[in-house]
């Protein structure tokens, strides 16, 4: 099992190509056969089955063969360290900003405080 960090470096690299984020879009709709996904880009499957597998190494689809079709589909928890670590940067940020804004409100002059009121 990956580490926390390993899995939210995989994710981002998931999701930092163009192709691989308008997979993650269209499957967000539904489950898609990999000639599905394929069709809009142009790509050959080859190419297509290359980011596919990214894409299942990061957890974030899950496909499986039925007959001669392998279909997709999105695997929407596998985004959760993701946004976690991105959450705790929001909250780290907005205790700054809270921190600044508070004292500037103590260092502003008092004929300052009562024109903003």
């Amino acid at each position: 099992m990956l580490n926390h960090q390993a899995l939210v470096t995989l994710l981002f690299q998931a999701l930092a190509d163009p192709t691989r984020r308008q997979f993650v879009e269209r499957l967000s709709i539904g489950p898609a056969s990999v000639s599905e996904l394929a069709q809009p880009t142009g790509l050959t499957l080859p190419a297509v089955m290359q980011h596919l597998q990214i894409l299942e190494a990061s957890g974030l689809v899950r496909s499986e063969k039925s007959g001669r079709v392998r279909m997709c589909q999105l695997q929407l928890q596998a985004l959760a360290p993701a946004e976690e670590w991105i959450g705790a940067r929001r909250a780290n940020w907005q205790h700054h900003f809270d921190r600044l804004d508070a004292y500037l409100a103590e260092t502003q002059p008092d004929d300052e405080k009562g024109s903003q009121e």
